[in-house]
């Protein structure tokens, strides 16, 4: 029987959950009237002991059988919710009509069975019974939804809270459906491409650069690449000694530095035919360019060949009169050399941990900004402070200005305290435990949402991890059997009016 609920057409596109002004507009507050005692009782009550079923009057009441728990409820109660799916009893004329919206029927004792979830109906009995439908925070809003449904429930009744809470997950969801569809989409068109011969090496070199745990030969490329990262630093460390630096002022070159430059070589040798290799696996190029990481390889890897260049046109011009050109030709070659340090950032392709710093800063740009609007706005209010009570009182000349005062209220704040700066009177001294307070209070308002934040990121970098590992078994198993029609099986479990419903709530 069709269950009359505005769960599936209504349009959540234009409803964020972060905004109650429109929450007010769709669903305006109401006046709520004294709440009288009983009332609830009388309109619908769970029965605990079998023998108050013998004083129930049939003809007035109705017992309804959710997953092992009885309520009571008279039919003037559901008699105002004609719609929903108890309501809808009333209007049953034969067995045949009720069996078509309950799961069974009791003729004798007049009791309705449903197979549903109690704990979901009990906040719908609560909805029937005082008006005031909500969202247990154990339960999922999933869930809820497709009860609500059932029941005939239309979600609007739900507090504004709570439908809050219920948008979000839908569109959460609605998300994670959109990025499933696309992965699937991609994964289809590569199982066509792996026909060839080319799509098949194409997707050999794939699973070999992107993907450690495709097999032995990824996990060694992996190796070696971590090797080569652990090289270069070990390798730009060693360069820095004053030994080094003194035979690079002469112009000299030992052993030693020619050594260093070897192993330099040839660890900028790998990290360019790694990058070769990935670029010439990407499918879409001018996206492979976009990709942050790949951006680095490019900002560490190019410094060698500019440094080279640099060294050749200093050798060139090595002539009188050419002093500050060579200068500034050497300043050049020592910021190059210096960004070399970018090396380290390519551990972030095979680090699960450092993949989920880099989504958390991205994701945590509001709670940053909040944070260093917080310390800027503390800063400009103690640094004139303290600088009024030192000077004031004739103790310490350290704090000259406000602009000087404002590095010691920027270290103290942080909680970091250098110590070349220090207040000596007494109300300097008060101003920097209130400064040191304020700090910590300031530095601990974001962290709680950042640390929630880098939680969520690190869970949703796991699950993708393991979906992808799935993928990649069901893509194999999909090209040894040439069942390429896997996935469309796998994946139709979820119907299409599924998607429809939660791309427009999108």
């Amino acid at each position: 029987m069709p269950i009359i609920s505005g769960g599936s057409e209504q349009d959540y596109s234009n409803l964020s959950y972060t905004s109650s002004s429109t929450l007010t507009q769709l669903f305006p507050i109401t006046v709520q009237s004294q709440t009288l005692k009983g009332v609830r009782y009388k309109r619908a009550q769970r029965i605990y002991d079998p023998n108050e079923l013998c004083t129930v009057d049939l003809k007035r009441e109705v017992i309804i059988n959710v997953g092992g728990i009885k309520y009571l409820m008279p039919w003037s109660t559901l008699d105002e919710f004609p719609m929903t799916r108890l309501g809808k009893l009333r209007f049953c004329n034969s067995y045949e009509e009720i069996i078509q919206i309950c799961d069974d029927f009791d003729e004798d004792t007049n009791e309705f069975f449903f197979d549903r979830n109690p704990c979901a109906f009990g906040m719908i009995v609560s909805f029937l019974a005082a008006g005031k439908l909500r969202l247990l925070r154990e339960m999922c809003a999933l869930s809820f939804q497709d009860e609500l449904t059932y029941w005939g429930i239309e979600e609007s009744n739900l507090e504004r809270c709570c439908l809050r809470r219920l948008i979000q997950k839908l569109e959460e969801l609605a998300e994670i459906r959109k990025e499933e569809e696309t992965q699937r989409n991609r994964e289809t068109i590569c199982v066509l491409e792996d026909n060839t011969k080319v799509g098949h090496c194409m997707s050999k070199l794939r699973d070999m650069v992107e993907n450690p745990q495709s097999g032995i030969p990824g996990k060694v490329f992996a190796c070696l690449s971590i090797l080569f990262v652990a090289t270069t630093a070990i390798n730009l460390c060693v360069s820095t000694m004053p030994d080094l630096r003194a035979e690079e002022d002469r112009g000299e070159c030992s052993q030693k530095c020619y050594n260093i430059f070897i192993i330099e070589t040839v660890c900028v040798a790998w990290f360019s035919l790694e990058f070769c290799l990935r670029f010439v696996q990407a499918k879409s190029k001018c996206q492979f360019f976009r990709g942050p990481l790949n951006i680095i390889d490019v900002l560490a890897i190019l410094p060698y060949y500019v440094s080279l260049v640099v060294e050749d046109e200093q050798k060139t011009l090595d002539k009188p009169g050419s002093n500050s050109y060579l200068e500034k030709v050497g300043l050049i070659l020592r910021v190059l050399r210096a960004l070399r340090i970018l090396y380290v950032m390519r551990l972030a392709r095979h680090s699960l941990g450092l993949q989920t710093l880099g989504l958390t800063v991205r994701r945590c740009t509001r709670e940053f900004g909040l944070l260093l609007l917080f310390l800027c706005v503390a800063v400009t209010l103690f640094a004139p402070l303290v600088h009024l009570a030192e000077n004031e009182m004739g103790r310490c000349q350290e704090f000259t200005s406000v602009p000087a005062s404002y590095w010691w209220a920027i270290i103290s704040m942080t909680t970091v305290g250098y110590g070349d700066m220090v207040p000596r009177s007494v109300p300097g001294q008060v101003v920097a435990l209130s400064s040191i307070l304020s700090g910590i209070l300031i530095m601990a308002f974001p962290a709680t949402s950042i640390f929630h934040t880098f939680s969520r990121c690190y869970a949703e970098l796991k699950r993708e991890q393991e979906r992808l590992q799935s993928r990649l078994l069901r893509l194999k198993d999909a090209n040894q059997s040439g069942e390429s029609d896997t996935f469309n099986d796998t994946d139709s479990l979820v119907s299409e009016d599924t998607y429809k419903y939660f791309y427009s709530a999108k």
